[in-house]
């Protein structure tokens, strides 16, 4: 993602009394850790590149309060995107003799659909949903299909981006998740982009589709085959800074 990286901003989810979620970056980094302690306690962020270890103007946060009614019950880690996939292709690299400059198929009409997906990484597993565009009712629909993927009992605190579908008063939030919005141009800290890399690089590039419905069965057959590997996913998903900590 081109550009200088922007700071972490203080952004705070208030959903009741009980354990705070603190989401700890650093400024002009993509550090951090993913803290759960109790309401009041002392958060972890971390000092900007270059900033003396005392320097406190540099500590960015990202929060989100977990019901006191939720607390006790085990908590995962989801992330949660979107990716445009169509007929205008995307363009990856692929192997080649060096020196020569390979030709592939790319289409100029404008048919797409959207993938929501979302994966845990430490359970090696996702959830997603093909729709015909980006919406607030898309958006309940891909919720209620990860809530049914959490484990039995346990909490999602599902990371995702500040797309106006994602943070709308109409949004209709099973009771098993929890949304943590993260900072502002901040892409990187969204380990789901990976997963768009990934599958981009493996099925969804350098293809004509002639019809919605082929492109509807590509990121089917994807996503299905992303599935059957879960650990590409842990690999691919798995954070440093993304640890639940009791």
């Amino acid at each position: 993602f081109g550009g200088a990286e922007p700071a972490l901003g203080h952004h705070v989810l208030q959903l009741g009394d009980g354990l705070l979620v603190e989401l700890a970056g650093r400024g002009g980094d993509r550090g951090g850790h993913l803290v759960v302690a109790r309401r009041g306690g002392v958060g972890l962020p971390c000092p900007g590149r270059g900033a003396a270890p005392g320097d406190g103007a540099r500590h960015r946060g990202a929060r989100a309060a977990i019901p006191r009614e939720l607390a006790g019950r085990p908590v995962e880690i989801w992330f949660q995107d979107e990716a445009r996939v169509g007929q205008q292709g995307t363009l990856t690299r692929i192997w080649a003799k060096r020196g020569t400059r390979p030709r592939i198929k790319r289409d100029r009409r404008f048919t797409w659909a959207y993938l929501f997906g979302a994966i845990c990484p430490a359970r090696g597993t996702g959830a997603a949903l093909v729709m015909p565009t980006v919406s607030i009712e898309a958006m309940n629909q891909h919720l209620a299909e990860i809530s049914q993927c959490v484990s039995l009992g346990a909490i999602a605190l599902l990371i995702l981006d500040g797309a106006g579908w994602h943070g709308s008063p109409r949004l209709v939030v099973p009771d098993n998740i929890v949304l943590l919005p993260l900072p502002p141009y901040a892409p990187e800290l969204n380990s789901t982009e990976n997963i768009w890399e990934y599958l981009r690089s493996n099925w969804l590039s350098h293809c004509v589709w002639d019809t919605y419905e082929a492109i509807l069965d590509a990121c089917c057959d994807a996503w299905n085959a992303l599935m059957a590997k879960s650990e590409v996913i842990t690999s691919i998903g798995t954070r440093d800074w993304a640890q639940v900590r009791i």
